[in-house]
């Protein structure tokens, strides 16, 4: 069972496998000489006559043991640097791949599937490289190492126990062909499981409001039980397996114990050269064993490997080389775009966001505003129609000038765990103290900090320990430290009070009058002083214009409005 790409794929590993296998063959050979030196005292002993000095014999027993001692420790270290090399490359591999796809890599895989392969799918290949293949050409090498050896004391055993090794590796075969099914089941089930336990972790808080936690609850026990299922599946095959392989090891090693008894007894070989034999017959089949025993952990690791393996070969978009050039006029044209092939989600759109202009998208939830925000900052890919700033066509431009040009503040900008500082530095790591400060005094934030442990202030995972209003005020800050030339909002202003509203959209406003900045909002009366004003329904442009003329029109927009000022005055 080797994967000749997962080789290639970690270079580095070989050494230390080949390294591996020659420590376990050099104490092979010391075990042999400890074999030899004890037969010979045994024989010597019945016999009344040793061979060699007894003294002589010890000494040689000493240091052999202690040559094998040094080879085990060697083992054991060539193990772990290969395992290390695994680690690295592999995730390395995994996290390059991630970069590549970029900020819409959720388009090509879950979070939770690619979290579970860069931790415990490594970690499964790991073992691979680290126990597995050196085991493997262990297993190859020490068999005919010991038939050379009692060869010379009888061939009719030496060739029967050589015999007897292959039935090993043909009843690992044959147990193969049902594991590898079974096992990749198992690391489906495994991602299911993972990603409903991620999905109800993140959504207790929810699940406890609506006291849903109970059905959920019976959810996450139904992917459990599947799980245990799957898992008890796969221990009774490698129960199996282990069974199939001690009674051919046992078996033959009984069976060269016998013949050297038989043969001993017709005086075909001498006392010595049968205690020798009954000594070394079980080393015919420990290495096989031993590799039996990590059949599993192979079969787990060419699972892992294949997701590994398909996370890589997701075909991705050549990595645009083009920068924002000084015209940043945005323009869209015939823009479609759907998340699979069976429902559109933008239909034909036809846009335009000028230079220093202030630009409104409104529409119904669903409508396709936030698709649209999505492949501007090129989290979403895959459109249909053109997209240029300037004269550039969005898909040549590079992810990072665009990140650089764009900055996107959404509804649930991410806070790290740790400082103030921390977070505002991200977006603009040669910012001053006085630059921090001056953020969140626009946002009406820093007299709060200052009566906390101002910049150094320490956040909980996402700034839990933040009401909902200053989470969003710092994420402006951050946003306008980032000072780029282009600002989407996208909801920027949901679910906090009205009073860090108010503040957020005054900063809008501010921006607006230097920047280009694109807002969607829910609410009707932020959008009133765009310079236009885009209404999307059901994916597709349904009217524009500003304020007044959408009014004066009496279309959807007009709708809209008055329902919304209606509740807003009840």
């Amino acid at each position: 069972m080797i994967n000749t790409r997962l080789l290639n794929t970690v270079p580095g590993s070989k050494k230390y496998i080949a390294l591996n296998v020659f420590f376990q063959w050099i104490a092979l050979a010391a075990n042999i000489t400890i074999m030899f030196c004890i037969a010979c005292i045994l024989s010597g002993l019945f016999i009344g006559d040793i061979a060699l000095d007894l003294s002589l014999c010890m000494i040689i027993a000493a240091a052999a043991l202690f040559i094998r001692f040094l080879c085990i420790s060697g083992v054991s270290n060539m193990g772990y640097l290969s395992s290390k090399e695994v680690k690295k490359t592999l995730r390395k591999l995994i996290y390059s791949k991630l970069l590549k796809l970029g900020a819409s890599y959720n388009q090509n895989i879950k979070t939770s599937e690619a979290v579970q392969i860069a931790v415990e799918g490594v970690d499964q290949l790991e073992t691979y490289f680290g126990s597995y293949m050196p085991q493997l050409f262990y297993a190859i090498i020490a068999p005919v190492t010991l038939f050379a050896v009692l060869c010379s004391i009888n061939l009719t055993v030496a060739i029967i126990l050589i015999i007897c090794v292959p039935l090993i590796p043909l009843s690992i075969a044959a147990v193969q062909t049902i594991a590898k099914k079974l096992l990749t089941s198992y690391w489906g089930q495994y991602a299911c499981l993972g990603d409903t336990f991620l999905e109800n972790l993140q959504g207790l808080t929810t699940l406890k409001i609506y006291r849903a936690d109970e059905y959920k609850n019976k959810i996450m026990n139904d992917e459990a039980e599947k799980f245990r299922k799957i898992t008890m599946k796969v221990l009774v095959m490698q129960l199996n397996s282990i069974t199939v392989m001690d009674l051919i090891a046992y078996g033959g090693t009984a069976l060269g114990i016998i013949l050297s008894a038989i043969l001993l007894a017709d005086g075909k070989i001498t006392l010595m050269g049968c205690l020798l034999t009954i000594l070394l017959s079980a080393e015919f089949f420990l290495p096989m064993r031993q590799l039996g025993s990590f059949f599993h952990i192979a079969m787990n690791g060419m699972a892992a490997s294949e997701k590994i393996f398909n996370l890589i070969d997701i075909e991705h978009e050549d990595e645009a080389s083009l920068n924002v050039e000084d015209d940043k006029n945005i323009r869209i044209d015939n823009l479609s775009f759907c998340y699979d092939n069976d429902r559109k989600i933008l239909k034909n759109i036809s846009m335009e966001f000028p230079e220093h202009s202030f630009t409104a998208i409104i529409g119904a939830s669903g409508s396709g505003k936030s698709t649209i925000a999505s492949i501007l900052s090129k989290r979403c890919k895959g459109y249909e129609g053109h997209i240029t700033i300037g004269k550039l066509e969005l898909k040549d431009i590079s992810e990072h000038s665009v990140l650089n040009c764009i900055t996107y503040v959404g509804q649930n900008s991410y806070l790290f765990k740790g400082s103030v500082k921390d977070n505002l530095f991200m977006a603009d790591p040669k910012a001053s103290d006085a630059q921090m400060w001056e953020a969140l005094e626009k946002v009406n934030l820093a007299d709060y900090m200052r009566t906390q442990n101002g910049l150094d202030t320490l956040l909980e995972e996402k700034a839990s320990n933040l009401s909902g209003g200053q989470r969003q005020r710092l994420a402006l800050a951050r946003a306008l430290l980032h000072d780029s030339p282009l600002y989407i909002f996208d909801e920027a202003t949901s679910n906090i009070d009205m009073e860090s509203e108010n503040d957020i959209m005054e900063q809008i406003y501010s921006l607006a009058r230097e920047k280009t900045v694109i807002l969607i909002s829910h609410r009707l009366a932020n959008v009133v002083n765009s310079d236009k004003i885009y209404v999307i329904n059901n994916g597709c442009i349904a009217e524009s214009g500003t304020h007044d003329k959408l009014l004066a029109d009496k279309g959807l927009y007009y709708k809209l409005w008055t329902a919304q000022q209606e509740t807003e005055r009840f």
